[in-house]
């Protein structure tokens, strides 16, 4: 029996990242949780062209394990069979880890609605786990991944991951003297990442069916996988304790992507559906707050917003204010200079999965 090829999208887009590399990985050992998701896999891959030593991978899904072993074929990669809300398999991960990205959710925010406890397990517990058992291990620093739907959450799953910010900031705040620098990223929907709509509109056009979107007036960040994975090599090569970044990022409201996408596929009037808002579902993304970006410090294409270091000195939280919070608007994908159709479709020929697409139009 023949082994799973390597995915050539997936390749590229590691390979590119490898480039901008920041920080030393050579010679060291990583571990991912969550290492077998859209992420998780292109991030070992740009490790592995950076030269670590190993990656462990640790997650619950034994075939999605098997696939990537077959897929990467690569002898420094080592695959933990365990979960985030087991303190003991997160230990045995973790334990000879000089950095540890955590990667490891639930994120659909259907399944969270129902399930708002186990949501909790694994998004807020699972994520102490991860912390407490990289500070007993000599971590050196864990970056963990949130999401847009941590700000003004209005669902569980951005409940949750909102609960795991403040538990990476608490462990930064409560531990000064700690070894281990704690850092969070937060990042919006990542384009054609598993479940997001690019693909969805690139099946309906090739099925010959109209494209249906939610609002046509709804906007979010557009931002590819490998943007994802400089973000995370930025906090991994910057952070301070505490630390949460944001990496800059164009929008368009969906009637224009679904537009750009059907035009890069030869059809230049699509017929679009609108379904309405989903339950759950913002009408634009934020991924900084107007207090949080009233003290970011701009880094280029970053911003770093800084731990809130008070304390238990409540008197600074109930009674002294921030005049500059008064200036200062949310950075949220109707705040940024919005692209066009055009616009949109040079951004969307950069994924790699379309740049390889035969049947995109010439």
């Amino acid at each position: 029996m023949s082994l799973p090829q390597p995915d050539s999208a997936e390749t590229e887009v590691a390979a590119e990242a490898a480039k901008t590399v920041e920080g030393d990985v050579v010679g060291k050992v990583v571990t991912i949780t969550g290492g077998t998701g859209s992420f998780g896999s292109v991030m070992a891959r740009t490790l592995l062209a950076q030269g670590a030593a190993a990656i462990n991978v640790l997650s619950r899904d034994e075939a999605k394990q098997d696939e990537m072993r077959r897929r990467v074929n690569d002898e420094r990669m080592r695959f933990f069979l365990g979960d985030v809300r087991d303190l003991d398999s997160v230990r045995t991960a973790v334990l000879d880890a000089d950095y540890v990205f955590h990667a490891a959710a639930l994120k659909q925010v259907p399944s969270c609605e129902f399930f708002p406890e186990q949501a909790v397990k694994t998004n807020v517990t699972g994520s102490h786990h991860v912390i407490e058992a990289c500070a007993r291990a000599d971590v050196r620093s864990v970056v963990l991944l949130s999401t847009d739907k941590a700000v003004y959450p209005v669902n569980a799953m951005g409940m949750s991951k909102a609960l795991m910010e403040k538990t990476a900031q608490a462990f930064a705040r409560n531990h000064p003297r700690s070894d281990l620098t704690v850092s969070v990223t937060r990042y919006g929907n990542v384009m054609y990442s598993r479940g997001s709509v690019i693909p969805a509109f690139i099946a309906m056009l090739k099925d010959g069916r109209p494209l249906t979107i939610t609002d046509p007036k709804m906007t979010r960040f557009l931002m590819s996988l490998a943007d994802s994975v400089d973000l995370v090599k930025h906090a991994f090569a910057h952070a301070q304790p505490g630390d949460l970044f944001v990496k800059k990022a164009p929008a368009a409201t969906v009637d224009v992507l679904a537009r750009a996408v059907a035009g890069l596929y030869g059809v230049d009037e699509p017929e679009v559906v609108h379904i309405g808002t989903r339950h759950g579902e913002k009408l634009h993304e934020t991924l900084l707050t107007r207090e949080e970006l009233a003290k970011a410090e701009d880094q280029g294409d970053y911003f770093r917003v800084p731990l809130d270091t008070r304390g238990l000195q409540y008197e600074k939280y109930f009674s002294e204010g921030e005049e500059e919070v008064d200036e200062t608007v949310d950075y949220s994908s109707d705040s940024v200079p919005a692209l066009t159709v055009e616009q949109a479709k040079d951004l969307l020929r950069t994924i790699p999965e379309i740049a390889a697409d035969p049947a995109l139009a010439g």
